[in-house]
């Protein structure tokens, strides 16, 4: 089962993020010169907006009734539009989840290729961690070479202190599994990674790159190399909540009676985290560091992650939930502030950016690591929260799981490879009992993934719940993601520029489609991605570029 107990002395870190408010720089443009001279596009800021589905553009842009007298409550967002590609049928990674969602994002890459399944999963041929890890990782010092096969958990739990906003200063080599074959090196999630990533295309090509992300565990961007991104900053979510001096709004915390053991706890605290990775890129586009204290180039390649809208889609706080209001998408009062207030700070990216004289040399490419599940709030069924007699899988399967990450999906590798279909034959049986859409293995799950007999992390079963079903134990959230389903996997995807003509595409594509289309509008040959040659992954369709400047 995927872990969740939380342990450790309670601490709080204060992040001072000072805005700056220098003129923009020659320094800034330095790295500019090796792009754009068959596209005109100098750099490319991608945004992720976890859980936004094409569905909620769609309803933003164009107003719903209910809402603002039907006109739009993304202005800024309808804006980019109305010069951008527009892709209504675009799909997140299977399985929908922000690892396998990022590396789909960075590399052009499916879990198969990129061996990102989930941020806790289970790898057969590593070694457990030097010491147990806060979330109950088993390890010891002893445990490597001795013992092959752990779980892998490559989220809070890896951090020096999890309980900080810096995360104690990063990862903590002790949590992190082993390479029995190296060594018993530590294995950080840039080891983890097995194809390069845009960041070091781009850096290796002479750019400068950032990213700000929810976790140190986001070292991956880095790719293999280890040293894809020039500018890496990764705030920890699930830290102790704590004022942010310097952050307008959050000086003091904004919802002090919420649960302040982490961000996502609260819709208004969950804000506050997001605007310090605004400020940061803010910064960087000012020609800065991300905390504002040297000058640097704009980066190539840069961008962040918004968690407010995944946050707003989920949670439910002191008995009162976000979500929807129906089937159609209409957004409830708190899944609403969260909408408008990602819109309003990528206008403040726009305006930056035309500010600096850098907006028409810039590609903004707006998207999700993963949609959210399920739309319709009729739908949701939380086992066994809202019924005690249902079970998820992982504990109908008892003792023969050696780990299940369970969301809307359920990932489950086997302590017994051998005994699979004896598994997939007792989840067959009680498929009423576990609220199962459809289960993958054998023949059905190497359609999707490399098979799991070779390769050593891919899940020995999946199975795809009921829309609507979330494997939890609490109330605390009225929508999960992960899984196959539609709302899981349709988000939105915009590519803009004001030289663009907007289009609306309807083929499907894949968000895999982004790294390659954004080394493509730099110049760079898209080849160069290691997962573009391994899965033939094509640049998106629809993208003329204008001649240069």
């Amino acid at each position: 089962m995927k872990l969740t107990l939380r342990t450790g002395t309670v601490a709080a870190s204060v992040l001072f993020m000072q805005l700056a408010g220098t003129p923009f720089s020659a320094i800034a443009q330095s790295s500019d010169a090796a792009f754009g001279n068959t596209t005109g596009i100098k750099r490319v800021l991608l945004i992720s907006i976890d859980g936004m589905h094409a569905l909620d553009f769609a309803n933003c842009a164009k107003g719903v009734s209910s809402i603002n007298g039907g006109t739009s409550y993304c202005p800024n967002l309808a804006e980019l539009s109305a010069s951008g590609v527009n892709y209504v049928t675009a799909s997140t990674t299977k399985p929908s989840d922000s690892f396998p969602g990022s590396g789909g994002l960075a590399t052009g890459g499916s879990a198969r290729t990129t061996g990102m399944f989930y941020d806790v999963n289970y790898n057969r041929a590593l070694s457990p961690p030097a010491k147990t890890t806060p979330y109950g990782i088993v390890g010891g010092a002893n445990l490597c070479p001795s013992v092959v096969g752990t779980q892998v958990g490559f989220d809070e739990q890896i951090d020096v202190d999890l309980t900080k906003l810096d995360g104690g200063g990063g990862i903590n080599p002790d949590y992190l599994p082993r390479d029995p074959n190296r060594g018993c090196r530590p294995v950080y999630p840039h080891n983890y990674i097995r194809v390069n990533t845009m960041f070091e295309v781009v850096r290796n090509s002479g750019g400068y790159t950032a990213w700000s992300d929810k976790h140190p565990a986001y070292d991956f961007y880095n790719g293999p190399s280890g040293h894809g991104v020039n500018d890496f900053y990764s705030p920890e979510i699930n830290s102790i909540v704590v004022p942010l001096p310097g952050v307008a709004g959050c000086e003091s915390i904004p919802d002090s009676g919420a649960d302040l053991s982490a961000w996502t706890n609260s819709f208004a605290n969950i804000r506050c985290y997001d605007t310090i990775k605004v400020n940061a890129l803010l910064n960087e586009i000012n020609g800065k560091t991300h905390d504002g204290s040297s000058s640097a180039p704009v980066p190539n390649v840069f961008g962040m992650n918004f968690q407010a809208v995944s946050v707003g889609q989920k949670l439910v706080e002191n008995g009162v939930a976000g979500g929807y209001l129906d089937s159609t998408g209409t957004p409830s009062a708190n899944l609403l502030q969260e909408i408008q207030f990602v819109d309003s700070s990528i206008g403040k990216f726009v305006n930056q950016l035309k500010q600096n004289g850098l907006y028409e040399s810039t590609m903004i490419v707006i998207t999700a690591k993963h949609g959210q599940s399920p739309i319709d709030p009729k739908k949701v069924l939380r086992i066994p929260a809202d019924d005690h007699s249902l079970k998820s899988p992982a504990d109908l399967l008892g003792d023969s799981v050696a780990q299940a990450s369970e969301d809307d999906v359920s990932l489950i590798w086997l302590k017994d490879q051998s005994q699979t279909a004896s598994a997939v034959a007792t989840l067959e049986d009680n498929q009423a009992l576990i609220g199962s859409g459809e289960i993958f293995s054998g023949r059905s799950l190497e359609l999707l993934f490399n098979n799991p007999a070779v390769d050593p992390r891919t899940p020995d079963i999946i199975v795809q719940s009921n829309v609507g079903v979330i494997y939890t134990g609490g109330k605390k959230k009225i929508a999960e993601h992960g899984g196959f389903s539609h709302d899981d996997l349709n988000v939105m995807l915009l590519v803009s520029n004001v030289r663009f003509a907007p289009a609306t595409i309807t083929i499907p594509v894949q968000t895999t489609q982004v790294a390659p289309t954004i080394l493509q509008a730099l110049g760079i040959n898209p080849v160069r991605l290691q997962a573009v040659q391994q899965e033939k992954t094509q640049v998106l369709p629809g993208i003329s570029f204008p001649a240069p400047f």
